[in-house]
């Protein structure tokens, strides 16, 4: 990685962990912080993720773990909560590399696409739809809630991405890292307990 790549994950990094902006917006906002033209090539995701563990065991060492905890408690509820769709966590909170400004992302692998909002519905939980880009790069729906987080004493953005069921055998291929990409609620567990 160049020096300007280094710098613009740096500066991403430090605006993923203070603001909780996710990478492409944070890497969009570092080169206008640095003064950089727009067209610059910007680092990839994976550099941008390093970059963020090294500014937490740097800035965060002390509090960040105990963040990453409360969001995946809180994640669990959610998930407990609507096990009929199959959910599997995703993005920092599922990497680790959560700060107490990150969302929760959960993936819903549903029979009947609207059958998830429908239970929101039910349980009279307020939330809002809008079209983001999914995994594999296709629109799908998110249903995002707030939802109080006692232990770090605010609310979180809850983004409940809504697939296909077919889409889950394709959703649990590794990455280029080999690491998985979402887990589903044994899983999240078993990094709670861990």
């Amino acid at each position: 990685m160049d020096d300007t790549s280094f710098e613009i994950a740096q500066t991403a990094a430090r605006l993923v962990v203070e603001e909780g902006l996710e990478y492409g917006p944070a890497k969009r906002r570092a080169l206008k912080a640095l003064g950089l033209p727009a067209r610059t090539g910007l680092p990839d995701n994976d550099a941008v993720e390093e970059a963020v563990r090294d500014y937490i065991a740097l800035f965060c060492a002390d509090t960040q773990p105990g963040e990453l905890a409360a969001l995946r408690r809180l994640a669990v509820v959610w998930m407990a909560r609507l096990a009929d769709f199959r959910p599997h966590l995703g993005g920092a909170v599922w990497h680790g590399t959560a700060t107490r400004w990150s969302d929760i992302y959960i993936q819903l692998f549903c029979d009947d696409p609207k059958s998830a909002e429908i239970a929101l519905i039910d349980h009279q939980v307020d939330y809002d739809v809008r079209s983001v880009t999914g995994f594999n790069g296709e629109t799908v729906d998110a249903l995002s809630l707030h939802s109080r987080c006692p232990e770090l004493g605010e609310s979180v953005g809850v983004h409940l991405l809504i697939y296909d069921h077919d889409d889950l055998r394709g959703a649990l291929k590794p990455d280029r890292r080999g690491r998985k990409p979402r887990g589903d609620l044994p899983a999240v567990r078993a990094l709670i307990e861990a």
